[in-house]
C-alpha cells in the first residue's frame, strides 16, 4: 500500500541522476565504505559536480544499507550526504536524508530531535513546491509528487505530536494529510489515517470522537476494496464497543473482522491475534454480565415469591379479621336481643353452616365453601351445639330436622 499516513516514507525514487553513477547497492556495506573512504575533506572540496553526485549517492546507499543493522552508522552517512547536498543546494536530497535521520530519532523516542529533522525535511518539500530544482529534476517537481511527500511528512509530524501528548496539533497535521489523500482519492491512506485517529481518541477515552473516526476508516477501506483495511477498521470499532460496554455490537464487529483477517493469514498476524484477544475479552464480559443478570433475576423471583406469600398472608389476616368482627357482631346482637323461651334465632351465617353440617360436610369443606377459615367454622359448630343444647353434630342435625330448620 502507498501513501500510508503512519508510514514515514517520503521519497522512494532516485534523488540524483543515474548517469555517471556506479550503483554500489549490489555490494556489501564494507566494500562500499572502502569506496568512499578515499574522499577526504580536501578531496571533496576539489571534486567535480559529477563526482559529488556520485559520492552523495554512495553516502545515501550506505545510509540505507545501515538503516536496519546499525542506526548510528546510517545517521553518520546521512549527515555526510546532507553536508554535500546543502552545499550544492540539492533540496530533494537534503530532505530525504533529513527524513531518515528523523526516523532514527523517532524510533529511539528522542522526539525533540526527530521533530527538528522532520521539520527540515518538510521545509525542503516546501522549497521544491516553490520551484527549487535538482540535477535529477532540472525542470522542477510535479504537484502530485510534492503532495505525496507533504502527506507523508504531515503524518510523521502528526505522530510525533501525538506521542508527545499534543493531540490538537497532531489532529491538525492529520487533517492536512487527509485533505491530500482526499484530493487524489487515496482511500487506503485515509483508511489507515482515520484508524490511527480512532486509536488516538480511544487512548484519550474520548469515545464520542473515536466512533466517527473508525466509521470513516471503514468507509474508506470499503471504497478502496481493501479487505485487510476493512478488518482493521472493524477491529477498531469492536474494541471501542467493548470499552463502552456494548458487547453484542463489539462481538459482531470482531467476528466480521476475523472473517476478513482469515483471507490474509500471511499478513498482519499481530492484528488478528489482537482481534481474537478482543473477542475473548468480549465473551468473558458477556459471561459475567449474564451471571449478573441471572443473579438479579433469581433475586427478583425470590422477592416476588416472598411478596406473594406476604400478600396472601395479609389477605388471610384481613379475612380472619372480618370473620372475627362478624362473629363478635352476631354475638353482641344475640346478647342484646335474644328472646326468652325455646324459640331458636339463627343468623344467616349460622343457617349456612348448619345447612352444610347437615349435608355431611367437614370443617375444611365448609370453610372452603363459605370462604372462611377452618377455625371460624369450628367456632360456629361449637356455637350451634350450644344453642341447640346438644353434645354432637349428629344430635345437632337430628334436632334441627325436628325443628324444621334443615
Amino acid at each position: 500500500m502507498r501513501h500510508l499516513a503512519i508510514s514515514l516514507a517520503l521519497l522512494a525514487g532516485a534523488l540524483l541522476p543515474a548517469s555517471a553513477y556506479t550503483d554500489h547497492r549490489g555490494h556489501n556495506v564494507d566494500s562500499l565504505e572502502r569506496v568512499v573512504a578515499r574522499w577526504t575533506p580536501d578531496a571533496i572540496d576539489k571534486a567535480t559536480e559529477e563526482e559529488l553526485i556520485d559520492l552523495n549517492r554512495a553516502y545515501r546507499d550506505l545510509m540505507l544499507g545501515y538503516e536496519v543493522i546499525n542506526g548510528e552508522k546510517a545517521v553518520f552517512y546521512a549527515r555526510k550526504a546532507i553536508a554535500i547536498s546543502r552545499r550544492k543546494g540539492w533540496t530533494e536530497a537534503t530532505g530525504d536524508a533529513a527524513r531518515h535521520i528523523g526516523q532514527y530519532f523517532y524510533a529511539r523516542e528522542q522526539f525533540d530531535s526527530a521533530m527538528v529533522w522532520f521539520q527540515e525535511s518538510l521545509a525542503c518539500v516546501e522549497k521544491m513546491a516553490a520551484g527549487a530544482t535538482s540535477p535529477s529534476h532540472p525542470e522542477g517537481y510535479a504537484e502530485k509528487d510534492i503532495d505525496d511527500s507533504r502527506s507523508s511528512l504531515y503524518g510523521a509530524i502528526g505522530n510525533l505530536y501525538n506521542v508527545m501528548g499534543d493531540i490538537p496539533t497532531a489532529m491538525d497535521y492529520y487533517g492536512k494529510a487527509g485533505e491530500i489523500f482526499d484530493k487524489y482519492g487515496w482511500n487506503e491512506s485515509n483508511s489507515v489515517l482515520y484508524y490511527n485517529i480512532g486509536e488516538t481518541w480511544v487512548d484519550e477515552k474520548d469515545y464520542a470522537q473515536a466512533l466517527p473516526a473508525y466509521e470513516k476508516s471503514l468507509d474508506y477501506a470499503r471504497t478502496a476494496g481493501d479487505s485487510l483495511l476493512v478488518a482493521n477498521a472493524l477491529k477498531g470499532l469492536g474494541g471501542l464497543y467493548m470499552d463502552t460496554g456494548k458487547t453484542w455490537k463489539a462481538l459482531r464487529c470482531l467476528q466480521e473482522a476475523d472473517k476478513y483477517y482469515s483471507l490474509h493469514d500471511d499478513q498482519e498476524f499481530r492484528f488478528r491475534m489482537e482481534n481474537l484477544d478482543f473477542m475473548s475479552q468480549v465473551l468473558q464480559a458477556q459471561k459475567k454480565a449474564l451471571a449478573w443478570w441471572l443473579a438479579i433475576l433469581a433475586l427478583v423471583i425470590v422477592l416476588l415469591v416472598g411478596l406473594t406469600l406476604v400478600l396472601r398472608r395479609l389477605r388471610r389476616l384481613r379475612r380472619e379479621q372480618a370473620e372475627a368482627a362478624e362473629v363478635i357482631d352476631e354475638t353482641l346482637e344475640e346478647l342484646r336481643g335474644a328472646p326468652a323461651g325455646e324459640h331458636l334465632e339463627l343468623t344467616d351465617r349460622e343457617r349456612q353452616v348448619l345447612s352444610l353440617i347437615s349435608g355431611g360436610k367437614t370443617n375444611p369443606q365448609i370453610a372452603e365453601a363459605l370462604f372462611l377459615s377452618p377455625e371460624t367454622i369450628k367456632w360456629y359448630r361449637k356455637k350451634l351445639l350450644a344453642k341447640f343444647d346438644v353434645p354432637t353434630s349428629a344430635a345437632l342435625i337430628s334436632k334441627a330436622k325436628d325443628l324444621g330448620l334443615v
